[in-house]
């Protein structure tokens, strides 16, 4: 049996759920969520703990009752706590700046990139002299974070030279020596 998919969500106090076929919802203190699980997956909520179940021992549905599992999971995780994401801007003279929900970035390119963030996500910039810019995206859906933070890291992908570029707080980059002189 799937290690993931076997094991019981906890529901805690503040969060509703209701399942309604293969459609979960999830209502909690920062939001609602809902996610489609598929006709074939079942869903039951007992005693305080949501339960996914699968009806084979089939390769397709060990993938799927995993999946579904933490996809549940993330739903109820969301709606309690929220999701962060933090990015690094490593650059010389490189800037971020919020107006609304427009995100403008100078990355060393010719002009300015302005990206339109979703409304579910919130973004902020921070910049301290010093220090590099730091943008900030909060929200309750983890995929939609992920994905708009994704989508601002490719604008600029670190290179392994010097290390400039977007990168998340924390992230490891591998660097390369570069040339020497030759003899």
């Amino acid at each position: 049996m799937s290690r993931i998919g076997k094991s019981p969500i906890a529901i805690p106090d503040a969060v509703t759920v209701d399942v309604n076929g293969s459609l979960v919802k999830v209502k909690g203190p920062k939001g609602e969520l809902q996610q489609d699980i598929g006709a074939e997956i079942k869903a039951k909520v007992e005693e305080g703990s949501i339960i996914i179940e699968r009806p084979t021992e089939q390769k397709r549905h060990k993938a799927l009752h995993g999946l579904y599992r933490s996809l549940v999971n993330n739903l109820v995780e969301g709606v309690t706590e929220g999701y962060k994401k933090e990015l690094e801007l490593v650059g010389v003279g490189y800037k971020a700046a919020v107006q609304g929900n427009v995100l403008e970035l100078n990355l060393g390119y010719s002009h300015n990139i302005f990206l339109a963030v979703p409304t579910e996500v919130k973004v902020t910039s921070e910049t301290v002299k010093g220090k590099n810019p730091i943008v900030t995206l909060e929200g309750i859906d983890k995929q939609l974070v992920g994905q708009v933070a994704a989508k601002i890291r490719s604008l600029r992908k670190v290179e392994p030279y010097k290390g400039k570029g977007i990168r998340f707080v924390g992230e490891q980059i591998r660097r390369k020596a570069g040339k020497t002189a030759a003899k």
